[in-house]
């Protein structure tokens, strides 16, 4: 019973149960009600989601080292206890439940859900 890393908006997978929202910002122009109607995500938990300096930092980079600073960057944030403590819960509940996180970017490469699915794969979660 796996973790779905997936872009929201996308399609759901029949079997893809609870999405998760880990963006900074709801989605624009959706009214609240229409947000799991419209694939966005169900819960919406932007703790999750990298600072919006942080972000920033993702956005703009061109290197392998802007990335790599990016990376860095969001892996401190998610160090902090409170952070730690959910990627732990997520990763014992990828175990027995089937739930997907997402983000909005196109491509997951550069995206903070690519560290987020390493930072999921290093505390034992089963991820798709």
């Amino acid at each position: 019973m796996p973790i779905r890393i997936v872009r929201l908006g996308s399609a759901r997978a029949s079997d893809e149960g609870l999405r998760i929202g880990t963006v900074r910002r709801p989605p624009r122009g959706v009214p609240k009600a229409e947000f799991a109607a419209q694939n966005w995500y169900d819960v919406w938990y932007p703790e999750l989601a990298p600072s919006a300096e942080t972000m920033k930092q993702g956005q703009t980079a061109q290197t392998p080292a802007d990335w790599a600073r990016f990376v860095k960057s969001y892996r401190g944030e998610m160090a902090d206890p409170a952070r730690a403590r959910t990627l732990d819960l997520l990763a014992a509940l990828s175990q027995q439940s089937n739930f997907s996180v997402g983000c909005y970017c196109e491509d997951e490469a550069h995206c903070h859900r690519s560290v987020l699915r390493a930072l999921l794969l290093e505390r034992g979660a089963t991820v798709i």
